[in-house]
């Protein structure tokens, strides 16, 4: 890809995620398609989720959202839409190819283990998982950048995980999120973006599940250094996560309204130095104090007397005040511009 995700993620600018999760619902093709499709919106990267059911969760585990007719509890569908480390280096490598920094989130030591065989570009704790000590520090060991999401923790533990990844020295992003599927506006939390990044001082985030673009919009204004969101190719997929997730073509307008943003937050406007580029616009726009009808000489002006038209390349309105009551020398057909020449 030319660079690592450290490099990118130090550029400064924001790091855009296209976040597939379990959207594939086992199927490969599928998620192929997905890592297609991400590409093509600009996004940066491509993020999945790797379930590996017997070191996840008990038989117990319920289901978040009872979402699926054809399994009987969680476990099946984790057995179900599972993939192989084969295939799931086949995923890494189209990634790569398309130009894509290949992520996903572990949720078990074992998951984990399987993707650092796989190669990914950084480590995302996910929710869940940010009190998990055992598996935030074996992800450590990689000195990878760790992305922490935060949608279920209280602020100590986030201080905790925080302290554990500085003390090791590894490069960090904190994530505001909210783990509402789909999230309103009113507990999106972009507060916490300004509030994480002096509490902590490292880059910080967005995993957005609004299922719009207008937090990921408003984040970037408060300059994110990433952006995490669900993606679907389509409302009418199957999946719990659908109602939560943009659709490819929005990722790319977000991706693209996100780089106006940069652009814009980039290039400070001097106020005075634009007026000076506008002069041109102005003496067409602006208006010129002219007769307000035939004049002759020797008539004192009145406010009754005087005009306000375009274009600008007379005396100013502004400088109406300052011609009311002198005297003119010349006479003057009407809409004729009043010039200082033409006063006493």
């Amino acid at each position: 890809m030319g660079k690592s995700f450290t490099e990118a993620l130090n550029e400064g600018k924001c790091l855009v995620i296209g976040e597939v999760a379990m959207a594939h619902d086992g199927s490969l093709g599928l998620a192929h398609a997905f890592i297609d499709a991400v590409a093509r919106t600009g996004a940066d990267a491509v993020k999945f989720q790797t379930h590996l059911a017997e070191a996840e969760g008990t038989a117990a585990e319920p289901f978040r959202t009872p979402f699926s007719p054809q399994d009987s509890t969680r476990r099946e569908y984790w057995n179900r839409t599972a993939f192989t480390e084969d295939q799931w280096a086949g995923l890494a490598r189209h990634a790569e190819e398309k130009g894509l920094f290949f992520l996903s989130s572990p949720f078990s030591l074992e998951a984990a283990a399987l993707l650092r065989r796989v190669g990914v570009s950084a480590w995302k704790v996910p929710s869940g998982e940010t009190g998990n000590a055992p598996l935030l520090e074996d992800l450590l060991t990689d000195r990878l950048p760790i992305l922490l999401s935060t949608g279920m923790s209280p602020m100590a533990e986030i201080d905790a995980a925080v302290r554990k990844v500085k003390e090791a020295g590894v490069l960090l992003a904190v994530l505001q999120c909210t783990s509402a599927y789909p999230c309103p506006p009113e507990k999106v939390g972009l507060n916490l973006v300004p509030l994480f990044r002096e509490r902590y001082g490292c880059a910080v985030g967005l995993s957005d599940h609004s299922g719009t673009i207008f937090p990921g919009l408003a984040a970037a204004v408060l300059g994110i250094q990433v952006l995490e969101v669900h993606v679907t190719l389509s409302r009418e997929m199957f999946g719990p996560d659908v109602p939560a997730s943009v659709t490819t073509g929005e990722l790319a307008t977000l991706v693209e309204g996100i780089r106006w943003i940069e652009r814009m937050r980039a290039s400070p406007v001097d106020k005075d130095l634009a007026a000076e580029s506008m002069a041109p616009l102005r003496r067409i726009f602006t208006k010129s104090l002219v007769a307000a009808k035939p004049l002759p000489a020797g008539t004192i002006l009145s406010r009754s007397l005087v005009a306000l038209k375009k274009p600008g390349t007379g005396l100013p309105a502004s400088k109406l005040e300052s011609v009311i009551g002198r005297r003119l020398k010349t006479p003057l057909e009407r809409d004729a511009q009043i010039l200082e020449e033409n006063l006493e």
